[in-house]
């Protein structure tokens, strides 16, 4: 009996990573001149992304396609508006440029690299060893947390461009918000400095592996 094959492709947490894609577009397109229309597109895209995770465990759809097409959308989310805070602020702009290099780099080797051990079963370096990463990778309400003050620090920057926002004791709100969540997104910089690290070193482990089997292929087509 033949059975219908699944579109994986239009799985509900694959349908919202789509529409996220249309709302950084339109974001990209209305950063440097509309702060409203980019702020709002921007920001119900990152709601949407906490929404795709809730979908996919919901309706058990969890696919390595949704998950690099999550991936990507908030990378590249994020590179978008790292590009406009560089033309806004050019004094730091090695910053932003460092920022998007570290986040970019670093989190396509640990993806890379994730997809690569499922095919292996060689022993990998496990960073959920750690205490701190260990709570960095098990409880979702500080993964949450973090990835959230690491998104409003960059859009405080952004909105401070535009307007100081409502006064709080005389403070600038959205100059607050940027000191206040400043080193949350310092601290995920460095996270994914050491995710980047322990991914290049699996790397290293699959490479030796494959090259002793290799070895070991030719030693046994030789003739005794």
């Amino acid at each position: 009996m033949s059975t219908e094959k699944e579109n994986i492709f239009l799985f509900v947490p694959n349908l919202i990573g789509y529409a996220r894609i249309v709302l950084a577009i339109v974001s990209f397109y209305y950063m440097p001149t509309n702060y409203v229309i980019a702020s709002w597109c921007y920001i119900i895209s990152v709601l949407l992304d906490a929404l795709d995770g809730h979908a996919a465990r919901h309706y058990n759809q969890s696919t390595k396609f949704g998950a690099m097409l999550d991936q990507l959308t908030d990378r590249c989310g994020t590179m978008g508006l790292l590009v406009t805070l560089s033309y806004f602020y050019p004094r730091y702009m090695f910053w932003f440029q460092a920022s998007m290099a570290i986040d970019v780099a670093c989190h396509w080797f640990y993806l890379h690299t994730t997809v690569l051990q499922g095919k292996t079963s060689h022993k990998f370096i496990d960073m959920s060893g750690n205490p701190i990463m260990r709570v960095y990778y098990t409880n979702r309400i500080v993964l949450g947390l973090m990835c959230l003050f690491n998104e409003l620090f960059y859009a405080a920057l952004y909105l401070l461009y535009f307007t100081p926002g409502p006064l709080i004791l005389g403070m600038s709100s959205f100059k607050l918000l940027a000191i206040v969540s400043a080193p949350v997104a310092i601290a995920k910089t460095a996270i994914s400095v050491i995710h980047g690290y322990v991914a290049s070193l699996n790397i290293g482990v699959i490479d030796v592996a494959e090259r002793e089997a290799q070895r070991e292929r030719e030693a046994a087509k030789k003739p005794q």
